[in-house]
């Protein structure tokens, strides 16, 4: 069982003793700090929250939407959402913030508040400090009899963010509807199976639901990595589909798998997407440290510059704002297109990849063969009190001083053949070790290399 508080919210398992997992009184003690800092930064007494298909999400929406009323917050409720959606609803609503409920791609155990500011970004680190200053202290002034905040629920808007989203002059979706794909999709019990079906159908392609009931109890680990994608890959084969898609259980990461059966990799739908968006709008991009150096290859192809930014959406973004990046996101199969919001979108994603993939005339192995082979390995062990990470990177810098060090964000180490990234997660209790090489055997070998050389082999 396990509690994460951080600068971008609270995340925890259900049930257990308060403090230690996502209780009820640790809902409440987070949503009252957030709206404490949302009225004490005097933005509008406003609240967009939506949430994901977990079992847990009518409880925890219910003890967050009577919170913030409590504090005199008006509570605008899209219920059953995406997180692209409640972050493009903020700022439709003219909202304050927003909270979105959801643990992303964690186990139906879990869930989160994961909170917004003003612009339906992710909130800086400097507010989510003084946020988490709020809940260590307490001290909560709740509003009066007369000032208590109201609640209304809103419909429409995943048909609105779709709309939103083919109104984007590179989504071609004359040429979509012109190949009527046949598109496998895994939504994984959750409400991807009300907002990817809808897109789709709005451009021309025929869909087969897997994973289509929306009860939170996911019928694989939620994850969309190739080990839990192999019922999609068996039926893009059996249906003789042209694609297979598959998102997280609130639709912010994208995953792809080819006619063949095969996965196109979560790495490459960023570096495809970037690829057809750098065609007609030349520019930078930007990934976080964690992310393949296929998306810097093509970057550079294209004529653009490339850069990284520490592990985080939020950091992402403010690295993509900074460069002015025409394309951005994360290794995980999250896209950010500026042109819409600063938010990963796996409906964008779709919309965008289908564009290219319809205008450029190949099948899906066929694009993905045009991109740099890179192999990734992305591995994890637990994170135990034990376990001094300060130390251990420190440690670790000394012993590679020689090669490219990067500190921003835990260490990343880039050798000529390629590059390997330590990190302590923000999501879970573990530490990450990604590797990426030209080679799954180098990989492999530069994930043991670091942790032969730690105490945490």
């Amino acid at each position: 069982m396990a509690l994460i508080k951080s600068i971008s919210g609270i995340r925890g398992t259900i049930g257990g003793a308060a403090g230690d997992n996502l209780t009820p009184e640790d809902i409440v003690s987070c949503t009252a700090a957030f709206g404490a800092w949302l009225l004490l930064n005097r933005r509008q007494p406003k609240v967009v929250i939506g949430r994901d298909g977990r079992i847990s999400g009518p409880m925890v929406s219910s003890l967050v939407a009577n919170t913030l009323q409590a504090l005199g917050i008006h509570v605008v409720d899209l219920g059953l959402s995406t997180t692209p959606t409640v972050e493009m609803a903020v700022v439709w609503e003219k909202a304050g913030a927003g909270i979105i409920l959801t643990a992303s791609h964690n186990p139906m155990e879990w869930n989160a508040l994961k909170l917004l500011n003003d612009r339906g970004e992710f909130i800086s680190a400097a507010d989510g400090t003084a946020f988490l200053q709020l809940i260590n202290e307490g001290k909560i002034q709740y509003a009066t009899i007369e000032n208590l905040g109201t609640y209304r629920t809103a419909e429409g808007y995943i048909g609105r963010h779709v709309d939103a989203i083919l109104q984007l002059p590179l989504v071609d979706a004359d040429a979509i509807r012109g190949k009527r794909f046949k598109v496998v999709v895994d939504a994984i019990n959750s409400t991807g199976a009300l907002a990817v079906p809808h897109l789709l159908n709005e451009l021309g392609c025929e869909v087969i639901l897997l994973n289509g009931e929306i009860n939170g109890r996911f019928a694989h680990n939620p994850e969309p990595l190739p080990e839990n994608l192999r019922d999609l890959s068996a039926a893009v084969l059996k249906e003789q589909a042209q694609l297979g898609i598959a998102v997280d259980p609130d639709v912010d990461r994208l995953a792809l798998v080819c006619e063949n059966g095969a996965m196109f990799g979560e790495e490459y739908t960023l570096v495809a997407v970037a690829d057809y968006v750098l065609q007609h709008q030349p520019g930078n991009t930007v990934s976080n440290l964690s992310s393949s150096r296929a998306l810097r290859d093509v970057t550079q192809r294209h004529g653009g510059e490339y850069y990284a930014a520490a592990v985080g959406e939020v950091n992402v973004v403010e690295k993509m704002k900074t460069v002015n990046a025409v394309i951005g996101g994360e290794g995980n199969g999250g896209v950010i297109v500026p042109a819409l919001h600063y938010g990963r979108d796996a409906l964008a994603g779709i919309a965008l990849f289908l564009s290219h993939l319809a205008k450029a005339g190949l099948s899906m192995s066929e694009l993905r063969g045009r991109y740099p082979n890179y192999a990734m390995i992305k591995d994890k062990i637990a994170l135990t009190p034990a376990v001094d990470m300060e130390k251990l990177l420190q440690t670790l810098h000394e012993q590679y001083r020689h090669e490219e060090c990067t500190t921003i964000d835990g260490l990343k180490i880039d050798f000529p053949d390629g590059w390997v990234h330590l990190r302590q997660s923000n999501t879970e209790p573990i530490i990450r070790i990604y590797a990426e090489s030209t080679t799954e055997s180098r990989a492999r070998e530069l994930v043991q290399m670091i942790r032969k050389n730690t105490s945490i082999a």
